[in-house]
């Protein structure tokens, strides 16, 4: 565990609940089929030359665009999307919000497409890596302490030209029942820049309303696993609330800056099922 990727005591086998109501092996086999199409079709979008002569970013496709086919994604696989709140501002800002699965990253991107922060060694992987740098992700070093700073600082000048820029401030996934506590170190970068921060809660939920961990991605857990519990599940839907935004002046320190953004005293327990 180090400062900037810390840990979560979630784990697959005492969190993540098997789904009550399992859709049939052949639906959840095009539910995939479906994600792996809309996945090509962004990379076509990124990679090749369209319309431009050259491979184009996602910072040139239309943002409804993007949210559009953000959406689709996370529809695809099975998972009805619900969002609430006010549309995010345009211009530079810091969008935070809590961690539970994979299908975050396209839910916040249906609410403003942003730069994301990834690790430096997903820009060696084989066509993940060159996706992700065609589509504006931040390439960070989370796993070495020295390079918080310069990892700031890249975050404020990215904000500063007027982006939006994701985070997941827990630093770790959790199962959705717990929740981890803000890390303050990206929020000095808002501060820098000073741009406001839009904090977004992700819900899970099952046919029955209630929290479900069927969507979360902890621990050990694979990717090929998570993705086949979700595709196979039925009745899941995620929603998304878009909270008031935090002007740059109302906090003159990252930790209270933090907090506020968080809502509330985090949940240090593990869940129980």
């Amino acid at each position: 565990m180090s400062a900037w990727l810390p840990a979560a005591p979630c784990t697959p086998g005492q969190c993540v609940e098997r789904s009550r109501a399992a859709a049939a092996v052949p639906l959840a086999v095009l539910r995939l089929i479906a994600v792996a199409l809309l996945l090509l079709a962004g990379v076509a979008v990124v990679l090749t030359p369209l319309g431009r002569g050259r491979p184009r970013r996602w910072g040139t496709v239309p943002a409804a665009v993007v949210r559009c086919w953000c959406r689709w994604i996370v529809r695809a696989v099975g998972v009805r999307v619900r969002v609430t709140g006010a549309a995010p501002p345009g211009g530079g800002l810091l969008l935070v919000a809590n961690h539970v699965s994979w299908l975050d990253v396209p839910l916040l991107a249906a609410v403003r497409p942003a730069r994301m922060l990834a690790k430096s060694d997903i820009r060696r992987w084989p066509v993940a890596g060159p996706v992700a740098a065609r589509g504006g992700v931040l390439f960070i070093e989370r796993d070495r302490l020295r390079a918080l700073p310069d990892t700031v600082a890249t975050i404020a000048d990215t904000l500063r030209e007027g982006a939006a820029v994701a985070v997941f401030p827990e630093g770790s996934t959790w199962c959705g029942r717990a929740q981890g506590r803000f890390r303050r170190a990206v929020f000095q970068a808002a501060l820098d820049a000073g741009v406001p921060v839009q904090p977004v809660r992700i819900r899970y939920r099952s046919r029955e309303r209630a929290v479900s961990t069927v969507p979360a991605f902890v621990g050990e857990d694979t990717l090929l696993a998570s993705l086949w519990r979700v595709a196979s599940a039925r009745g899941l839907t995620a929603e998304v609330e878009v909270r008031p935004v935090i002007a740059p002046d109302r906090h003159s320190d990252r930790r209270t800056l933090a907090h506020a953004a968080q809502g509330r005293a985090p949940s240090k327990s593990m869940c129980a099922l």
